[in-house]
């Protein structure tokens, strides 16, 4: 009875590391990890639905991620600090737009290069942003806009 206990225990270890090893490799390959790269900076109005992890793309394919955001005090504006891969030269003119992936999904942050020939270094700021875009807020506008509308009157001509 005791050796059929030790390998129902053993059998159980094994389980367990196997999915431990699973889970392991998941985590390295799921492109979530820290990785190098170069700071940056990005201040926005609001950033509703950007998280710390959240991806940072260009054209679609992920470059990077967000790796802070604070509030500056002085402005009450949100300032983003996002990571880009190191071997990306961004041009001094970069644009920073939040963008949601679906209606129902995440919100990412995507990056638009400029011409400019002097290129981003490490800690400067983006300065040309686009805070996201509140479907909530603009529902709410669109309801209050027809709710608001009145029929014309008899004989009146529509405005």
């Amino acid at each position: 009875m005791a050796r059929r206990g030790i390998v129902e225990v053993l059998t159980g270890a094994v389980v367990l590391l196997v999915a431990l090893g699973f889970l392991g490799f998941a985590v390295a390959h799921s492109g979530r990890g820290a990785g190098a790269g170069y700071n940056l900076t990005a201040r926005f109005d609001h950033i509703d639905g950007l998280t710390i992890g959240s991806d940072v793309r260009i054209a679609g394919v992920k470059v990077g991620s967000v790796t802070a955001a604070t509030i500056d005090p002085q402005t009450f504006l949100a300032v983003v600090t996002l990571t880009v891969r190191d071997d990306l030269q961004l041009p001094k003119d970069t644009s920073a737009e939040i963008t949601s992936e679906s209606l129902l999904g995440g919100k990412f942050l995507s990056l638009s290069p400029g011409g400019d020939n002097a290129m981003l270094k490490a800690g400067q700021a983006i300065t040309i942003t686009q805070s996201s875009v509140s479907l909530e807020q603009l529902l709410g506008k669109f309801i209050f806009s027809v709710t608001s509308m009145k029929p014309p009157a008899a004989g009146e001509t529509p405005k």
